[in-house]
Formats: structure tokens, C-alpha cells, sequence
């Protein structure tokens, strides 16, 4: 079963835009974003296939909808919950 972010071959998607940034991160949130996953990842609270995961089972409107660091905040909140490091919805108003 595929799941939404494989949508190699599908049309409709508009133009990728190819242009060079010269700043890695959009906005300061995704910097941390960014350092909070590797952080994660380096003291094994869980694993980069578990992070794919998380990404890859969100429902298909918020995926769609979610920028790509936004994505990555939703995998470490999914995460964190599911592994009881934090409380249910703890930081869904961050």
C-alpha cells in the first residue's frame, strides 16, 4: 500500500522550485527542529526508521499541508507520545 509521501509518478503536484537558499533554515523554529531530531536521534530515544515513519503515517490532508519541517516536528511529537516520554498532546500548541 503506498502511502502519501510516495508519489513518485503522479502528476499535479505543480512546479518544483529548484533555486538555490542561501540559508538552510526558513525560520529559527526549524533550526531547532532540526537539532531536537538529531539530539533525539544520537541519545536513541528513537531511531531514524521509526522518525521515517512517523512522517510517512501522518493523514494524508495534514501531510499535504505541512511544510517539511513541520513534518518533522509532527514524526518527534508522535514519537515522544507514543514512547511515553512525554504527556498525550503536551505540545500540540507549540
Amino acid at each position: 500500500m503506498a502511502r502519501m509521501n510516495d508519489v513518485g509518478g503522479m502528476t499535479g503536484f505543480g512546479a518544483i522550485d529548484t533555486s538555490d537558499d542561501a540559508e538552510p533554515f526558513q525560520a529559527d523554529w526549524e533550526a531547532r527542529v532540526f537539532a531536537l531530531q538529531r539530539a533525539l536521534l544520537v541519545k536513541k530515544v528513537f531511531n531514524l526508521d521509526e522518525f521515517r515513519d512517523a512522517i510517512e503515517t501522518m493523514p494524508p490532508a495534514e501531510y499535504l499541508a505541512a511544510s517539511y519541517y513541520e513534518r518533522w516536528f509532527h514524526a518527534i511529537r508522535t514519537l515522544l507520545e507514543h514512547k511515553g516520554v512525554i504527556a498525550q498532546g503536551a505540545l500540540n500548541d507549540a
